[in-house]
């Protein structure tokens, strides 16, 4: 019969303390004191415990640069649900992970194992050199998988409170661009759509829309900006339909709201783009698939994937080098959707 394998779980158990102050003791981080770090390595020798991570376990022990051979990456069940942009993502990750003679190791992760804080067992066993976060997972639960010590580095999201290096779109940047082509075509009136506290990114681009109008002197008007929206077509037609009047002009935060608020103006009685134009973002299938065809802002999802994995590399062969955060950048679409608004 196999002995069941020790976990820095079992240890903390058997200590009675946070599996955090274990996994800070084990992989020698700071944040435990000497007592406390001895306490918990004799603890897991008595246990038994198989120490397989490629880092030092505690401050005077030799740096070896063993491998497992293994890279995990993983998201939430909706994350990799959304295959038309993640899926990309995905699937260079996995290219370039091969490239470099490694395995890719994929998880989803549920909300009921963030509640419990439960970790991947390759992960809680260390058995990957280097973990890749795609999308956002709760604050606690990122910081769970940053503290077993094994190099982590997030895609497409951050957070003050998370301290690890992070691969982004240059989202206030890309907003301050949609702002500047409507108003070169003439727009002095836009909306925004979008649910800031859903992700970081959209908050962030209601930002560059705010700067370009600041810089551009134009004047925001509170009402048209829905900064709480709903990608539901019953939400988006209440919520247009309350307002006295429309801007000349739309910029959702993704192609999903692109493509409803579409629907919904079209449905209103309005003409895209000869009384409203619309911008989205992302450049994914539903843009393409609006009548008339969306104006958007291309991510360059490959290039992500790429980005990701040289970071996490390099991140490997520099764990205690300075935090960083990569910003990619966007390109400009324009299809249909968009032109001059009407004197």
């Amino acid at each position: 019969m196999t002995k069941p394998k020790i976990t820095m779980q079992d240890i903390a158990d058997h200590l009675q303390i946070s599996k955090n102050s274990v996994s800070q003791a084990l992989s020698g981080k700071g944040g435990v004191s000497e007592e406390t770090r001895k306490l918990i390595i004799q603890a897991a020798d008595e246990l038994g415990y198989v120490y397989t991570g490629n880092r030092k376990r505690f401050p005077d022990q030799e740096d070896k640069e063993e491998s497992t051979g293994s890279i995990a990456l993983v998201a939430t069940d909706f994350a990799f649900s959304m295959r038309g942009f993640f899926g990309e993502i995905y699937l260079t990750i996995e290219n370039e992970v091969q490239k470099r003679g490694k395995k890719l190791l994929i998880q989803s992760i549920s909300q009921q194992m963030m509640k419990d804080q439960t970790l991947p067992p390759f992960i809680e066993g260390r058995e990957v050199d280097g973990i890749l976060i795609l999308s956002h997972l709760s604050t606690e639960y990122m910081n769970t998988l940053i503290d077993t010590g094994i190099p982590t580095v997030l895609i497409d999201h951050h957070h003050p409170e998370v301290q690890a290096d992070a691969i982004l779109t240059n989202n206030r940047f890309s907003a301050y661009h949609v702002v500047k082509h409507l108003y070169e075509l003439g727009h002095r009136d836009i909306g925004f759509v979008g649910n800031t506290s859903f992700s970081p990114s959209y908050y962030e681009r209601l930002e560059g829309f705010r700067l370009a109008h600041y810089e551009l002197g134009m004047e925001l008007q509170p009402n048209w900006i829905l900064s709480d929206a709903q990608e539901d077509q019953e939400f988006m037609e209440k919520r247009l339909q309350e307002l006295d009047e429309q801007p000349t002009a739309w910029f959702c935060v993704n192609d999903g709201l692109g493509f409803i608020v579409n629907s919904t103006i079209r449905n209103m009685g309005y003409h895209i783009p000869a009384d409203i134009s619309i911008i989205s973002f992302d450049n994914g299938q539903l843009s393409r698939l609006a009548t008339p065809k969306t104006t958007t802002m291309g991510v360059d999802l490959g290039l992500f994937g790429k980005t990701a994995i040289r970071q996490l590399f390099w991140r490997m062969k520099q764990p205690d080098a300075p935090h960083m955060e990569l910003l990619l950048p966007t390109t400009l679409i324009e299809r249909d959707s968009t032109a001059a608004p009407r004197d």
